[in-house]
């Protein structure tokens, strides 16, 4: 398996899963060697824009 973002081999890190929720569902969202490719992930796929500055489980 390799690096969502940077595509190096998971088997020699300890790496981070990440998953989401679709139609009630929990999947894989995807794959990270570390938490720096994952919040380089994160900016460059503007996963952050438009969403609020506090959550709450209760939406």
């Amino acid at each position: 398996m390799k690096c969502t973002y940077c595509g190096s081999d998971l088997s020699t890190y300890d790496p981070v899963f990440v998953e989401e929720t679709r139609d009630g569902e929990r999947v894989e969202a995807g794959a990270f060697c570390n938490y720096a490719c994952l919040d380089s992930h994160i900016d460059e796929a503007e996963l952050t824009y438009g969403d609020a500055c506090e959550w709450s489980p209760d939406g």
